[in-house]
């Protein structure tokens, strides 16, 4: 059943970011886990400032709603209405990371919204035990002393090709004082632990072919982009699927902008 309507994955209303033109949605960018909708901002502004692009914070996330329900089902409802509210056809759903696995799971749910998928090194049907192990890390450290440890932090991981004002304004943008006075992401820690299980569940596929470009992100290590994935999307879409990689780690779309424009300009032409 469809979750539009649904009493059990009730309406969300999701914190949003517009660019582009002030006309109707043509692509819908999804964040990753642990991130949020501003992060599209310079691939958005800087390389299709002619295309009308919406990016929301997804549930848990920045400053959308942090209440339970934590699924892939729940905002796959909340971005079902966006799409309802505010596109006039079906869009392009370009996903990152966890992105990728809900845009997947929106194709699947609601194949009326969606046209084409560009997913951005996406994390679908991880295993549990490598799943458990980045959550335990999470709680674990949870939060920083300042802000230059925040900053450490993402450098020594899959932000460190990433430009340094591009890193600056995620900073700006995404850090927060807890109430404890230390820093952390505006982000829910339950609603991320949620989600890292959620990355285990099995690929979601939309009933009919559309086309789908995945960009695999090389540099990361080891590599959220499986076998199993290229297999199941080559066998579900055949040559409407599409493998770009490319020279980075995950952060594709801060790292790669122009390329990853490229790809949703070639999905939305």
């Amino acid at each position: 059943m469809s979750p539009r309507g649904s009493d059990k994955y009730p309406r969300t209303v999701l914190h949003t970011y517009r660019y582009g033109p002030d006309s109707p949605v043509q692509v819908l960018a999804i964040h990753g886990l642990t991130g949020h909708g501003k992060r599209w901002e310079t691939l958005a502004s800087g390389h299709l400032p002619d295309v009308a692009i919406l990016a929301p914070d997804l549930i848990g996330h920045g400053r959308s709603t942090w209440a339970a329900p934590w699924t892939i089902e729940a905002n796959v409802a909340a971005l079902a209405e966006l799409l309802d509210a505010q596109a006039s056809g079906p869009v392009l759903v370009a996903g990152h990371s966890f992105g990728g696995a809900v845009a997947l799971a929106l194709a699947a749910a609601r194949p009326d919204l969606v046209s084409a998928l560009a997913l951005l090194d996406p994390a679908v049907a991880l295993d549990g035990d490598w799943m458990r192990d980045i959550a335990d890390a999470m709680l674990s450290s949870p939060d920083y002393p300042d802000r230059a440890e925040a900053r450490a932090d993402k450098l020594s991981g899959s932000w460190g090709e990433v430009a340094s004002d591009e890193l600056e304004r995620e900073l700006d943008e995404h850090l927060m004082v807890l109430p404890n006075g230390r820093l952390g992401w505006r982000i829910s820690i339950p609603a991320a632990m949620s989600y890292w299980s959620e990355l285990t569940r099995p690929i979601a596929l939309p009933p009919n072919p559309i086309p789908v470009t995945l960009i695999r992100a090389t540099r990361t290590t080891p590599p959220y982009v499986t076998g199993e994935l290229l297999d199941t999307l080559r066998a579900a879409v055949g040559d409407r699927f599409t493998l770009v990689d490319l020279d980075c780690d995950h952060m594709v779309g801060q790292a790669r902008p122009a390329e990853t424009a490229a790809v949703i300009r070639d999905l939305l032409g």
